[in-house]
């Protein structure tokens, strides 16, 4: 890179001294149109659920929806993410409930599109909060099966489609899915319904709060290391994206976010495709629990969601998002 110019009759501190010309050369800007809302879901009436694990996080049941989803609406969140926290009872070796028309997931998407039509919704498709054994797919042997998995994969994104899911995230990393995905959707009468895939998911050390939430923490035999990524890798991240572009990805995920900032620049570099990232419970737990205890300051949480953005990442799901859109409003 030229430098041009050169001291003193170049002072980049000149740009820096009022709020007014920082904020005109801003090169990134944060906005409330660049937040996803995670949601957990339990079951039950009248339920609000501390996460002890996440604070300020709760479980809501079904029938407590509605406020928090009108709050996203009206501060202008476009999109909600719903996340199961499912009985023991209903769970099995096979994930049998992801396909239940009447589960913790179908049940909120239909009452969320009832009363406010106009947010997006999007829901996981992935059998994790479903099988007794914690993982995302089929487990035989000590094995993920794969293309078996895909099999219930695909019909659980129809039900969710015919539920009215505006966003289908296949966040399993099985090879293959996105494709049978989007060709039964497609089939189905289901051609505008977009496919967010968890492209480059890895097998990360930060996911263990969200698993306590919905409930797969002490479930898990063994790690996921087998589908997963491998977190030294960054090029093979690549490979997995341009599958799933190939295979009919609308938009593709990076998680998590903050340890993987490098893998959201290249795949936003290579492929000029919206790239979303995840801002995991992890990194959510970590920050709030560092803010809470005075350690950091509140603004490291737009410090943080701003790095994510600058990265190259058109949208972020983060546990901040009410309070960020609420502060971005004011």
């Amino acid at each position: 890179m030229k430098i041009l110019g050169k001291y003193p009759g170049l002072r980049l501190r000149r740009n820096r001294k009022y709020s007014w010309s920082r904020r005109l050369v801003a090169e990134n800007n944060l906005t409330v149109n660049d937040l996803i809302l995670p949601i957990f879901v339990t079951e039950g009436k009248n339920k609000i659920e501390p996460i002890k694990s996440m604070p300020d996080v709760y479980r809501y049941s079904v029938d407590k929806i509605n406020p928090i989803i009108n709050k996203a609406s009206k501060l202008g969140i476009p999109l909600v993410a719903i996340f199961p926290h499912t009985p023991k009872k209903k769970k099995n070796s096979m994930g049998t409930e992801a396909l239940n028309e009447d589960n913790l997931v179908c049940r909120t998407i239909r009452k969320i599109k009832k009363n406010n039509p106009n947010i997006g919704v999007m829901a996981d498709v992935a059998l994790d909060p479903y099988t007794d054994h914690g993982h995302d797919g089929i487990l035989k042997n000590k094995e993920i099966l794969n293309d078996e998995t895909i099999e219930i994969l695909s019909d659980q994104a129809l039900v969710q489609a015919e539920m009215g899911c505006d966003v289908i995230a296949p966040s399993d990393m099985m090879d293959g899915r996105v494709g049978v995905i989007r060709k039964a959707l497609d089939q189905n009468n289901f051609k505008n319904v977009q496919i967010l895939s968890y492209a480059a998911k890895y097998a990360s050390n930060f996911y263990g709060p969200f698993r306590n939430a919905i409930g797969s923490n002490k479930k898990l035999k063994g790690d996921k290391k087998s589908y997963q990524m491998d977190y030294k890798n960054s090029h093979e991240a690549l490979r997995e994206v341009a599958l799933d572009i190939k295979e009919g990805a609308d938009f593709v995920m990076v998680k998590p976010a903050l340890p993987y900032l490098d893998v959201i620049k290249s795949v936003k570099e290579n492929f000029k495709i919206p790239v979303f990232a995840y801002q995991v419970s992890g990194e959510y737990s970590m920050i709030i629990k560092a803010v809470k205890n005075g350690n950091i300051n509140k603004n490291s949480i737009i410090e943080s969601l701003m790095s994510i953005k600058r990265a190259g990442a058109s949208a972020m799901v983060t546990y901040f998002a009410l309070q960020v859109a609420s502060k971005l409003k004011r």
